[in-house]
């Protein structure tokens, strides 16, 4: 065949131009530039999943929100927080901590009120004296069930958990305490806490212990950051932020930058109730300087502030949207 038609155009052969939009200014007409062009591309960051091994009445962890939230806020962007579940008391029948003394419920409540009078996150634990949890498995089993069935709330069931018992020395071991949460949470209380008691819940529960093993976890509070290559770092116990940077950072091969801490207003339409100690940490006061600070920060009719358990409470007076 004969293509020596001069209009004839070879579909192989690239014309000196190609056609082009113009992002910028939105004419349409020929590139300028050769067709190739090479320049550096930084692919986004790879994500590292952050284990976070607990249980709901573990003192240590309660201890270590204050810079757990402040972590979790500035370099959240780089992780995805995966809560474990711990089991930490199954029952008081061959149950013993003897590295802190603990052999009977009524021993607990003074390894609380240490725990609390360190952290400065307030911690009551007259109940272990009048009305002792009997096992953590309950609330563990809630917590994994609005995790399957309300993906993103299981975190926001956990921390008012943890005021219920450690604040306000309510026994989230018992059914009307954990039913009472999950309804002022919009929850289905009922509903929840029958599939709760169900063996499939209990399988989720097991299959928590089973990662949690697999970890190497040997106590509470542990975080574990692990790569999709295998790689990890494991940080056990109550450490300084700079700890969980230096882990993270570590993993990543690299240093990273923050992201800036969160206004006070816009946090506290992410929680209920803030502590001193908890605004201490995440915005570098001094425990005097508090109380003038969310007075600053927050509109008069925004926030109740009193004193309990010898720490200051902040609180979201206006109802949060479920």
């Amino acid at each position: 065949m004969n293509n020596s038609n001069p209009n004839h155009k070879d579909p192989h052969t690239p014309e000196a131009g190609g056609g082009f939009c113009d992002l910028r200014t939105g004419a349409c007409g020929e590139a300028e530039d050769s067709g190739i062009e090479a320049f550096e591309f930084v692919p986004p960051a790879a994500k590292i999943t952050l284990y976070y091994i607990t249980d709901p009445i573990c003192s240590h962890c309660w201890a270590l929100e204050p810079s757990l939230n402040r972590f979790l806020w500035q370099y959240g962007r780089h992780v995805r927080l995966h809560t474990v579940m711990g089991g930490l008391l199954p029952g008081w029948e061959g149950f013993a901590d003897r590295a802190n003394g603990i052999g009977q419920p009524s021993d607990v409540a003074q390894h609380w009120r240490e725990v609390g009078q360190h952290s400065r996150m307030p911690i009551d634990g007259s109940l272990w004296l009048t009305d002792p949890i009997r096992s953590s498995y309950p609330p563990c089993r809630v917590f994994k069930v609005i995790q399957a069935r309300y993906p993103g709330r299981e975190n926001e069931f956990l921390r008012r958990a943890r005021e219920d018992v450690f604040v306000f020395d309510r026994n989230i071991g018992e059914e009307k305490i954990l039913i009472q949460r999950l309804d002022e949470m919009g929850l289905d209380g009922r509903s929840i806490m029958e599939e709760a008691g169900t063996e499939e819940a209990q399988n989720l529960l097991e299959q928590d212990f089973a990662l949690s093993a697999r970890l190497g976890v040997r106590g509470f509070p542990t975080i574990v950051m692990a790569d999709d290559h295998g790689q990890a770092v494991k940080i056990s116990g109550v450490r300084p932020l700079n700890t969980y940077i230096e882990g993270l950072e570590r993993l990543l091969g690299r240093s990273i930058e923050p992201e800036p801490v969160p206004e006070l207003a816009n946090w506290m339409q992410e929680e209920l109730t803030l502590f001193a100690k908890e605004i201490e940490v995440m915005y570098d006061l001094e425990p005097k300087e508090v109380e003038s600070f969310v007075t600053r920060q927050l509109e008069p009719g925004q926030y109740g502030i009193c004193e309990i358990l010898d720490e200051l409470l902040i609180q979201n007076v206006r109802e949060k949207t479920n």
